[in-house]
């Protein structure tokens, strides 16, 4: 066996995982609070990436250095796409709060749409480059035929937001309330708990992580356009549902169970069957674990 070969596909498989499971993270998320899922969390994703490309643009223009550039065009992106995931929640949710379960479904199928053609509209349908912004690390040069800086930083950068994540929801005192409201929301508003404040909350969380995956693999990759969401979220709620809607730890082992499976069938197989080894997977978990690999099986409340 060629294990040279081998690890650059694991090491790979890694970057990608971690990518689905920025993202996914968004959709368990908001999933445990509400138990809803918010399809134009992909778009998010997306708009970040574009507001990174923007922002990048014009710090490069005004003179400043890679590491200035990737900073601010970052904390740029997540800003802007947290107020926007703060802004969907209020215009296509929060109204469908009492409605019947398919309607905020078919509401956020509706604004992954809309903000698809929105972008389409203002920017362009062509692909359009991005600036490779993640700087090269001397000490890896030795390796960098196995794995790249960008690969490294994007890994240790999914590893220290889901430990930061964790510590919030278990430490904190609006991760408390998180936990209270997906408990039983009637409940928490009883004891005094902000039910509006924490949904909201829990969008512009997720949201920004979503901004944080579009900065690092658009950087990574150095193409995007307006339909990149859209694929990313897919297999990002692929994901979220392989290692359990609800459960942080379970969309991080889901992103890497699929990246993983993506990657040794590309490697190893062929990149034309890529999506089939990956949902084929799922459907074999979901047979034998219908909750996710670490997700709880529950009563459907009536």
């Amino acid at each position: 066996m060629d294990w040279e070969y081998f690890f650059e596909l694991l090491l790979g498989g890694l970057t990608r995982g971690s990518i689905y499971a920025l993202i996914a993270l968004g959709y368990t998320m908001v999933y445990g609070i509400i138990e809803l899922i918010n399809f134009a969390h992909g778009e998010i994703y997306m708009i970040g990436a574009f507001t990174a490309l923007i922002a990048a643009n014009v710090l490069t223009m005004l003179g400043m250095n890679e590491l200035a550039v990737l900073v601010l065009a970052s904390v740029v992106a997540i800003l802007y796409s947290a107020a926007y995931g703060f802004t969907v929640e209020k215009i296509a949710y929060k109204p469908l709060r009492q409605a019947p379960r398919l309607s905020p479904l078919i509401s956020a199928i509706g604004m992954s749409i809309f903000l698809q053609n929105y972008v389409l509209l203002a920017q362009t349908s062509d692909f359009l480059p991005f600036p490779s912004l993640i700087p090269e690390l001397e000490f890896m040069e030795p390796i960098a035929h196995i794995i790249s800086s960008a690969e490294v930083i994007i890994i240790l950068t999914t590893a220290v937001v889901m430990i930061l994540l964790t510590l919030l929801i278990k430490y904190t005192r609006i991760g408390k309330a998180m936990r209270a409201t997906a408990q039983d929301r009637s409940m928490a508003m009883l004891v005094g708990v902000n039910v509006n404040r924490v949904i909201s909350t829990t969008f512009v969380i997720g949201s920004a992580l979503a901004a944080v995956g579009g900065v690092l693999i658009a950087s990574h990759i150095g193409m995007i356009n307006f339909y990149i969401g859209f694929i990313a979220g897919i297999k990002a709620f692929t994901a979220a549902v392989l290692g359990g809607i609800g459960s942080i730890p379970g969309a991080v082992l889901g992103g890497m169970v699929l990246g993983w499976t993506e990657s040794f069938a590309t490697g190893y197989v062929s990149s034309d069957y890529e999506d089939v080894f990956a949902f084929a997977l799922l459907v074999i978990i979901l047979i034998f674990r219908p909750a996710g690999i670490l997700g709880r099986s529950t009563t459907q409340k009536v």
